[in-house]
C-alpha cells in the first residue's frame, strides 16, 4: 500500500517533523541569495531591504519595514517565515548579529557579477571568492542534527539510491562511488524511469537520497515520492527546503549558492554546496563504520595502486 505523507495523526508512520532550527545570521544573506527567485515581488523588496542594510532594518518595527518597502505586514512575516525564523522578532535579532558581523568585517563582502571583458586573473579570484562564501554559508545553516539522522541511516542501510539530474547526477556519483569504496551497496541511476523502477524495489532498512537545488525537479521528486510510499528513510540535500522535495523527506541538508548571472549559472554555486554535503555525509559514514570502512578503502586502494604509479609494458607478457 502506498502511503501518504499527510496520513491521520491516529496511525502515524513517521514521527512529527522536529521544529525548523533558527539559521544562524552568516547564513541570512545566503538564504536570501537562494530563496529569492522563488518569491513574490513583494517579498523580494523585503529580502532585498534586509540584506541589504542589516542594520538599519534590525531598527525597524515590523510597521515601519513593510511601509519602508512598499509592503503589507503580512508579507514581512511571510518573508521572514520564508527565510526560516517563526516571526519577524527573530528576523530583528538575526539581522542585528548580522550587522555586528558586518561591523566586525567577519561578514563576506558582495563582489560583482563577472563580466564578459574581465581578465582571466579577477575571473578566479571572483569565482574563488564565490566558492568559498557558498561553503561558509553552507556549512553555517547545515543542520547537523539532521546530518548525523541522514549519516545514521546511510551507515545502518541495507541498500543506497542516489537521485539527480544534470550536475545533481555528477554530485550523486560522486556520493556513490565514495560509498562503493567502503562496501556499501549504493546506486545512482542516471534514468529518470530506471531510477522511479528501482525505487519500486526499496523498502524500510534502504535509504533514498535525492539531490536537488531548485527542489522542484520533477525526475528527482517522483523516486524520492516512490521510495518514501516504500518504507524507505529518504533524505533530501536541496537549496529550497520549502519546494516540493521537501514533502517527501525525511531529513532535509540544506545548501547555499551564490547568485546566478550570465557567466555563472546556479548548477556552478549550487555543485560547489553540495559537494560540501556529500563529503560530510560520506566522512560521517566513514566514522560509524571504521572497522569495516578502513579495510574496505585499503584494499580499494591496493587495488587499482598500480594503475596511477610506473608501468612496465614488458609486464603485461609475464
Amino acid at each position: 500500500m502506498s502511503r501518504d505523507p499527510k496520513e491521520s495523526a491516529e496511525a502515524p508512520l513517521r514521527p512529527p517533523r522536529r521544529p525548523p532550527v533558527l539559521p544562524p545570521p552568516a547564513a541570512l544573506a545566503a538564504k536570501v541569495r537562494t530563496l529569492a527567485p522563488s518569491m513574490t515581488r513583494s517579498m523580494q523588496r523585503v529580502a532585498e531591504a534586509l540584506v541589504g542594510d542589516p542594520a538599519g532594518a534590525a531598527a525597524l518595527t515590523v510597521t515601519a519595514l513593510a511601509e519602508h518597502t512598499g509592503t503589507s505586514e503580512a508579507t514581512v512575516v511571510r518573508t521572514a517565515r520564508v527565510l526560516g525564523y517563526p516571526g519577524y522578532r527573530h528576523l530583528r535579532l538575526a539581522l542585528a548579529a548580522l550587522a555586528a558581523e558586518q561591523a566586525a568585517g567577519r561578514a563576506p563582502a558582495v563582489t560583482p557579477d563577472i563580466t564578459v571583458d574581465d581578465p582571466l586573473a579577477q575571473v578566479v579570484a571572483k569565482l574563488a571568492h564565490e566558492e568559498a562564501r557558498c561553503l561558509a554559508d553552507t556549512a553555517a545553516a547545515l543542520d547537523t542534527t539532521a546530518l548525523e539522522a541522514a549519516v545514521a541511516a546511510l551507515a545502518a542501510a541495507r541498500r543506497i539510491d542516489v537521485y539527480g539530474v544534470g550536475a545533481s547526477h555528477l554530485v550523486g556519483q560522486d556520493l556513490v562511488q565514495k560509498l562503493l569504496r567502503i562496501g556499501l551497496i549504493a546506486h545512482a541511476p542516471a534514468d529518470p524511469h530506471l531510477a522511479v523502477t528501482t525505487a519500486v524495489q526499496l523498502r524500510s532498512g534502504d535509504v533514498a537520497l535525492a539531490i536537488s537545488h531548485s527542489g522542484a525537479t520533477t525526475d528527482v521528486i517522483e523516486p524520492l515520492r516512490v521510495a518514501f510510499d516504500r518504507g524507505a528513510t529518504t533524505i533530501a540535500v536541496t537549496g529550497r527546503p520549502d519546494g516540493g522535495i521537501g514533502q517527501y523527506a525525511d531529513h532535509v541538508l540544506t545548501t547555499a549558492s551564490a547568485r546566478e548571472s550570465e557567466l555563472r549559472p546556479a548548477a556552478m554555486s549550487s555543485r560547489t554546496s553540495q559537494l560540501l554535503v556529500v563529503d560530510c555525509l560520506f566522512v560521517g559514514v566513514a566514522q560509524r563504520t571504521y572497522d569495516r570502512a578502513a579495510p574496505a578503502l585499503s584494499a580499494s586502494y591496493e587495488a587499482l595502486a598500480h594503475r596511477h604509479g610506473p608501468h612496465d609494458p614488458a609486464e603485461d607478457h609475464r
